[in-house]
């Protein structure tokens, strides 16, 4: 493992962080929040000045990294950018403890949008577009921007691609460099799109934008206290709504779309089951509504809502905590489903549903055709068992930090659904969830131990758990 090689790279990613600390500053300035320039401008100069050695003395030979390499990097350059990221919280004093400014910084990042700030209203809105932007910048991946504009990462990027995202992440291109710059043009031009429709809804740029922030990376965080139900606007919530199921569409699906590959998208197992999930649980949670809400109005929260929860973007137009319980189960459920590999989405992801749903299916002929041979196909191709082994070890072990996560939390004197529901919401980047952490929920009054171990529990959601749990292994330490 070399360790000065990963040192000096982390420089590199904290300074390409710290960089864009200047695009708040810059609206500090220009808003005359002077209060929020020494916030922005001590943590920008602190990670880049020590930057300027390495960019300038650093060959630009690609680099080659092994796995260990890779996990280490993307895990620490998560870590040491969310702390970099509460400074403007904690320097302004609007988070006054240093571990809610950390959850916060944390919860941005990794997309999940749960929050410690009770009345963001009153923030300054250079710091509120800071607090969009983390979003922005962690939906699609720091890492993933690093190796579209740093050359010297072609070689290893896909490797550290792999590690920051998913397993399922394919290249689109032969170059991994032009497949990051692909990914994030696509990104770009989404969020510019979501923000000239919400304009055409009422909404200023500044609000525009902030809100496309969250939406294309299945954030959550909204500049208004009662988030998309502030705006009172059918349009706003239907433009959302379509914005939110395509961040958690495979963004590689997308590009098909744009090449005109529409059968290869059609076809495509995790295709398919996302359109299922999403036509079954708006049909249910609209059904549920009918005696409460004209049809109209049913339908347009229902499929808002399970947009906002499949997606784990997290907004909300209404208090669903007072919907029938019918509807309330589907919320939970959508918990613990996540958008599609490929996206900005959280969760467990839908094609590990599909691998773990067919392998259920074989395993029933295989009590009737016990001499049968059985496989999972994915795309009209068989997948191999190391797959579906890969899927069941995954989603035993994010159940079983949900587990523990809840009889933490629980010991702080939450009560144990609303427990669960909190570790449900911050393992699978969701930021709301049901009980006493529903709409509107604000975790200022949790204890700061309980803080640090949720902020991990963002961190490894968002990196897919191995990245983050690998080095409880004591396999990664002979290696």
């Amino acid at each position: 493992m070399r360790h000065s090689l990963i040192f000096r790279l982390l420089l590199l990613f904290l300074a390409l962080a710290a960089m864009t600390m200047l695009i708040p500053l810059c609206l500090a300035l220009a808003w005359g929040e002077g209060e929020m320039i020494l916030p922005f401008l001590i943590p920008a100069l602190g990670g880049m000045i020590p930057a300027l050695p390495v960019a300038i003395f650093t060959g630009k030979r690609p680099i080659r990294f092994s796995a260990s390499d890779g996990f280490l990097l993307v895990f620490s350059a998560w870590v040491l950018i969310s702390l970099l990221g509460a400074f403007p919280y904690y320097l302004s004093g609007a988070i006054p403890r240093f571990s809610g400014a950390v959850f916060e910084s944390v919860s941005g990042f990794s997309t999940t949008g749960a929050t410690v700030i009770g009345d963001v209203e009153k923030l300054p809105r250079s710091l509120l577009f800071w607090r969009a932007m983390t979003h922005w910048l962690g939906g699609m991946g720091i890492v993933v921007l690093s190796v579209a504009l740093l050359p010297l990462l072609g070689v290893g990027g896909f490797q550290l691609l792999k590690a920051e995202t998913a397993p399922e992440k394919e290249k689109i291109t032969p170059k991994i460099t032009e497949t990051a710059k692909i990914l994030w043009l696509i990104y770009t031009a989404l969020t510019a799109l979501e923000t000239l429709l919400l304009m055409l809804g009422g909404m200023d740029w500044f609000d525009a934008l902030t809100h496309a922030f969250s939406t294309i990376a299945s954030g959550g965080f909204s500049v208004r206290n009662n988030s998309i139900a502030a705006y009172h606007s059918p349009w706003i919530e239907g433009v959302c709504t379509v914005f939110m199921l395509l961040a958690a569409f495979n963004f590689t699906m997308i590009y098909r779309l744009i090449q005109g590959k529409y059968r290869e998208v059609l076809t495509n197992s995790e295709t398919r089951a996302y359109g299922l999930v999403i036509l079954v649980s708006v049909g249910i949670s609209a059904f549920a509504l009918l005696p409460t809400l004209p049809a109209g109005e049913a339908l347009g929260k229902a499929s808002f809502h399970v947009a906002s929860i499949l997606s784990t973007t997290g907004f909300s137009s209404a208090d669903y905590s007072l919907w029938p319980a019918a509807a309330q189960a589907v919320i939970f459920f959508l918990l613990f489903t996540g958008g599609c590999s490929g996206s900005t989405a959280g969760g467990i992801k839908v094609i590990r549903h599909v691998i773990l749903t067919k392998q259920a299916g074989n395993e029933m002929k295989r009590l009737l055709y016990p001499r049968g041979i059985f496989s999972v196909r994915l795309n009209n191709k068989v997948g191999s068992k190391n797959v579906v082994y890969g899927v069941a070890g995954f989603v035993f072990l994010y159940l079983a930090i949900v587990l523990v996560v809840t009889l933490i939390v629980s010991g702080s004197g939450m009560d144990l659904f609303s427990s669960l529901s909190l570790a449900a919401l911050t393992l699978g980047n969701v930021g709301i969830g049901l009980g006493a952490t529903g709409p509107g929920a604000v975790f200022r009054d949790l204890p700061a131990g309980i803080i640090w171990v949720l902020s991990f529990v963002m961190i490894a959601g968002r990196l897919e758990l191995w990245t983050a749990l690998v080095f409880f292994s004591r396999a990664y330490w002979r290696h």
